[in-house]
């Protein structure tokens, strides 16, 4: 698959992967894509071969007001640990959930759909770790 059949990934800004890699944590993939990301993605992006979340089956959203499919197994991974979620579809119910089962800090970070990460995200989520580390 190629960044100009998929307008995913045409809209990637390919000088955010030196911003992610220089953030202060480690980068795991927690997408649908799986590990596929690291052979479409990170080359688009200059990143290496990055961990993938151990997320369950897509089944889909139950609308807003439901939690993402992702959200019971990244509260699962981060173990109590400080963690940053960056997705397009973080709602109200997964910040529910995060602040009642999750022990330890975190920043659900919701980018546009239609835009995708930025470099004004990632300063802001350097920011963040640089306070909570």
């Amino acid at each position: 698959m190629t960044a100009s059949s998929n307008p995913y990934l045409a809209r990637i800004d390919r000088t955010l992967g030196p911003l992610l890699a220089a953030l202060e944590c480690d980068l795991v993939w927690a997408t649908a894509w799986m590990d596929d990301a690291n052979e479409v993605i990170a080359p688009l992006l200059g990143l290496p071969q990055l961990p993938v979340a151990d997320l369950p089956g897509q089944d889909g959203d139950d609308g807003a007001d439901r939690l993402q499919w992702k959200t019971k197994a990244l509260i699962r991974i981060a173990a109590g640990r400080p963690f940053v979620w960056v997705d397009d579809d973080i709602g109200p119910a997964d910040r529910w959930w995060v602040e009642l089962e999750h022990p330890g800090e975190a920043l659900l970070h919701r980018v546009e759909p239609a835009v995708g990460l930025t470099a004004a995200d990632v300063a802001l989520i350097a920011t963040w770790l640089v306070k909570h580390s």
